[in-house]
């Protein structure tokens, strides 16, 4: 029988990973200008940032199609 593959590029992806991953390649001050929020811009940190964006639907659901935007791209 064959195996299910989910066709969701988030599957399997942590939202850290994915944020440390965004830090990683664009930093900090990008990442600000792209998703304009106060933990990307001032004095930012994977936690703060982290509980920000799983309290937030609306700037998680921009960081997740950033991402998805960027693995395409690199593809």
């Amino acid at each position: 029988m064959p195996e299910f593959k989910s066709q969701d590029p988030l599957h399997g992806v942590t939202l850290e990973k994915l944020l440390t991953e965004l830090v990683a390649e664009f930093g900090w001050a990008e990442l600000g200008r792209q998703v304009p929020v106060r933990c990307f811009l001032f004095d930012p940190s994977v936690k703060s940032s982290l509980t920000f964006l799983r309290k937030t639907p609306w700037a998680r659901a921009k960081v997740e199609q950033l991402w998805v935007a960027w693995k395409r791209r690199s593809a």
